[in-house]
């Protein structure tokens, strides 16, 4: 049986690794990829490009349904691992102290010059045990993260 606590899909993607790198290295390519619904806007769209670096996106709970009292709101995100045309990995926080103990990433593996497999995954295992009886595993649900790499695929093939 796989961790309940981390989530990762893959698809492959017919561009280079270098074209959805870009893409995701930027804060608004996110919002261009999300899957749930409820990413708004990235307000800064310089690129990502260093182990710090942060950037906010402006959600709304709403559209899930789950936390409706939530609404809209703006989350930091920073930057907690960078490697050019293979991998981004950012938590919602500032770095050392990602909320809950997760993270996000997008890692990707070059098939070939014109197929990337691009992995999406997040990773709650961080959760500390007195935070842990908050949270139902799986915390984003599946057909989000494969509807997030539906819209990357869509996104790199428009731009």
């Amino acid at each position: 049986m796989s961790d309940p606590t981390r989530m990762t899909v893959t698809r492959v993607i017919p561009a280079s690794a270098e074209v959805i790198f870009a893409l995701v290295t930027l804060p608004s390519g996110h919002v261009a990829m999300d899957g749930s619904g409820m990413l708004i806007a990235a307000p800064d769209d310089k690129p990502l490009t260093a182990v710090g670096d942060s950037f906010v996106i402006n959600m709304d709970r709403e559209p899930l349904g789950d936390v409706p009292e939530m609404g809209k709101y703006d989350v930091l995100n920073t930057v907690l691992a960078i490697e050019p045309n293979r991998l981004l990995e950012w938590s919602v926080g500032s770095v050392g102290r990602p909320p809950f103990g997760h993270f996000y990433g997008i890692s990707l593996k070059p098939i070939s010059d014109s197929e990337t497999e691009v992995a999406n995954y997040v990773d709650w295992s961080g959760i500390p045990e007195k935070y842990r009886h908050r949270v139902t595993f799986p915390v984003v649900p599946e057909h989000m993260m494969q509807a997030s790499l539906v819209r990357l695929e869509e996104a790199v093939l428009s731009a």
